[in-house]
Formats: structure tokens, sequence, C-alpha cells
């Protein structure tokens, strides 16, 4: 392995001299378009052309990064291969990564927990030469000093993969997101401008389908907007232009836009701990009210309003004593939470309903579920091959058999041969059971667990 991943387009891209690229940054910076007010940014998407072109678009996403020096502390960086087929999204074989501001220490720990994804590699080729994760290099260490890097080249790979890999290193405060992308290429300037348009909608509104047509790095920028909207991210149009805004011939240009991804406006949206924290005591109350006991249920905040599905799930002594929950989001996620904290105490048919004195020494759990996506399968072999152990909450489906894991049961189920199959068995069908029509579908969950008594 090579310790360093030395600078590729240095010169090329953007200055070499560290002098004149720190003065170019900086210039660019203070020259970035204005915005209204936007909240503190989980995710950023930015184009990855020579400075000259998109520099000034991509600083319009930077500059909102002023004043959150030593608070983001890692930045998972994602963007298309240019030279290097890879199946998947490629890791790098280094330790750290150089430009003429310096070195960027890689994110060790975050590469070791993707590591297990059956869609991550190693490619020390798909990094080498590309420009697209190199050229955001020096606005970061501009911005925000000392950082850790998680940088993936994103190759062959679906919409759900990437999302996946974004949960696995999701983080707190600590985290930033970035895309890297391009829209249209070499198209005259009244097309691509209607064209990017269109891109810029479909982003606004979510629209994970985007093809590379639209963006280079679609693949990456439909990932991050599956994982927007399971964590209730807004985007926000920063800026949009293309080279013949900046020193381009307007026959033939390339587009650029940059987006932040915050959490949506409003005073009663809670940190993830206080939500987690409601969603609790509103679980808990609920049961101890349907036996007789004092509750203390959270005040209904406009945030539990919009349909939410949930699982909510009962431990008692360190074993299972209930669990019932809900797919598809198709009520309020208050009454959603509501209905199962009281269907897992009282309507499990695995399980006689709880009595009042088992109530103090039951632990609850939350479970909050992005919506499904499809998991396009021909064999069992392809079915195990594109699970991802720890992320994938898996729903099995074939006539009228069903079943579902959470994520939480990779960890009494570690392997996917095994996971399958319990969850075959969970059906009502045999554990060796495969037929063409079987459907596979998978989710993420967001999970609080009260603490043992």
């Amino acid at each position: 392995m090579n310790a360093v991943r030395p600078a590729a387009v240095a010169g090329l891209f953007y200055p070499d001299d560290p002098v004149a690229l720190k003065s170019t940054v900086d210039d660019l910076l203070a020259q970035a378009r204005a915005v209204a007010p936007v909240r503190r940014p989980k995710a950023l998407i930015v184009p990855h052309a020579g400075y000259l072109y998109s520099g000034p678009v991509a600083a319009s996403a930077y500059g909102l990064l002023a004043g959150l020096r030593g608070r983001i502390r890692r930045v998972v960086l994602l963007g298309p291969t240019h030279r290097v087929f890879v199946r998947g999204l490629a890791l790098p074989e280094a330790e750290r990564f150089a430009t003429p501001l310096g070195e960027v220490a890689l994110d060790d720990e975050g590469m070791r927990r993707l590591a297990d994804l059956p869609h991550v590699v190693r490619s020390a080729a798909a990094h080498a030469q590309e420009h697209s994760l190199e050229v955001q290099l020096p606005f970061l260490q501009a911005v925000l000093g000392e950082f850790r890097l998680l940088p993936l080249a994103v190759g062959e790979a679906t919409a759900a993969e990437v999302a996946a890999v974004l949960e696995a290193v999701w983080g707190g405060e600590e985290t930033l997101i970035v895309i890297s992308s391009d829209l249209s290429h070499f198209l005259p300037d009244a097309v691509a401008r209607q064209v990017d348009g269109g891109t810029v909608d479909a982003i606004l509104a979510l629209d994970s389908h985007l093809n590379h047509e639209q963006a280079c790095g679609a693949t990456p920028i439909n990932g991050l907007m599956l994982a927007a909207k399971r964590h209730g991210l807004h985007p926000v149009a920063l800026d949009v232009r293309n080279s013949s805004d900046t020193a381009g011939d307007p026959g033939r240009v390339v587009g650029y836009a940059a987006f932040a991804f915050t959490p949506v406006a409003g005073d009663d949206q809670p940190a993830e701990e206080e939500k987690g924290t409601a969603l609790l005591r509103l679980a808990r109350g609920e049961i101890a009210s349907q036996l007789g006991e004092a509750a203390d249920p959270p005040a209904r905040a406009g945030w539990m309003t919009p349909p939410g599905a949930s699982f909510v799930t009962l431990t008692r002594q360190g074993e299972l004593r209930g669990c019932i929950g809900t797919l598809e989001a198709h009520r309020p996620l208050w009454l959603d939470v509501r209905e199962n904290a009281l269907a897992a105490a009282f309507r499990d048919p695995r399980f006689p309903p709880l009595t009042r004195g088992e109530l103090h020494d039951t632990r609850v759990e939350v479970s909050l579920l992005s919506p499904t996506q499809p998991i396009e399968v021909r064999s069992e072999a392809e079915a195990l091959a594109a699970l991802h152990p720890h992320v994938d909450g898996v729903v099995f489906e074939y006539g009228h058999h069903r079943s579902t894991f959470l994520p939480q049961v990779w960890e009494q189920l570690p392997e996917p041969r095994e996971f399958l199959a319990y969850l075959k068995r969970k059906a009502g069908l045999p554990q060796d059971f495969w037929a063409e029509e079987v459907r596979l579908s998978r989710y993420t969950v967001d999970k609080w667990k009260e603490a043992a008594a």
C-alpha cells in the first residue's frame, strides 16, 4: 500500500504552487455568490471541473462551511470514476491524500466499517488519476483545516448501494458528505440551460432517477437523494451556471451546479437524540397507560405528524418480548408508534400479553424505517451477494408468504446465507426454498433503545 496518494491534477485543474493555490481558493470563496441564509448543511453537491470553469460555483457551497472549522472533523467524499472501470464503489489503497496545501489523513475507522459491504472494493488505480475527488480537497483544506477524509470513487453501482454506504458512515454533526458532479456535457448553451434546469428541478424534488447524461455523478447523487429522504434533508440550489458563464465557448458547454442539503426548516425539528427520547416516551407511555400505570407522554410535535413507518421492539432480561411494526408509511408517525407499541405489548401472537409486573424491567426500542427499495436478483446466489450485513433490513415475499428482519437481526445472524434462511423460515417456507417469483426489498432504520434499568 502506498502511504500517500499524490496530487495528480495539480497544475492542470488548479494551481500547483501552494501560494498561488491558496490565493485562488481564498479569492473564489470571497467572491462566491451570496445566497439566502441556509441552515448548517449535512451534505453538498459541488462541480469538479478546473477552477477557472467551475470554481466559482463550488465556492458558493464551500462558503457555507465558514465557522464550522474544528466542528466538521470528517468528510465523506464521493465522485464518479472517469478513467478506470469499477464495479461498485472503490476505496483507495492509501493512508493520506496530498495536495499542494498539504496532506489529508484518511478515515481508517470509516474505511474498515465499509469493508464488509460487498459492493465496496479497494482500488489504487481508480483513485490514481481521478480528478473528481482531488479538486475538492483544496477547498476543504481551506475552510475546514484539519479533518479526516473518506474518499470513494463511484463506478457501476445502484443508488441503493450508494445509500447503504452513506448510511454506514452517516455520523453526526462531525461528518459532512460531499458529492462531486458536473451536469450536462458539451451541449450548446441554450440547450444545456434547458437540460440542466430539468436536472436541478429533479434534485430539488429528491427524484433519485438521474441519468449520466444529466450528471456525470448521477449515481452518487441518486444515492444521496435516497438517504436525504430518509433523514429529512431539504435540498437548496446555491448556484447554477455553465462554462460559458465563466470561461468557455457557448457552443459547447459543461453545466455546473451547487446544492446544500440541510435539515427541514422549523423550530420543532429535534436532534436525533431528542427525537429518540420522545418516541421512546411515547411508546412506553402508551403501554403503561394501557396497564393502568401513570404515564408521561411527550407533547405531540409537528415532526410526528407526517406519515412514518416504525417498529416497536420489547425485550425483557435480554430476551425478545414482542415486536410489531409497519413496513410502509400510511399514518402519522405518532399514531404508528403508538399502535405498534400496543401491538408489541399485547397482540404479538408469539407471546402472552405483557403484564403490569413485567413492565418495569422491559426495555423499549423504536425503529424508524426508510422507504423500501427493491433488490433486483435472479437467483439466491445473487440475493446473498446483494445483501448488506448490519445495514439492510430485508423484506422477503413469495405469493402470500411475507416476512421481514430489521437490520438489528444481523447481530444474531451475521452471515447472509443464515440470515436469508431464517427469513424464509419466518415466512413459513423451508430454509432451502427458492423460486423465480421471490421478491426481495431492503430498507434502513434509525433506532433508539432505552437504557437498561
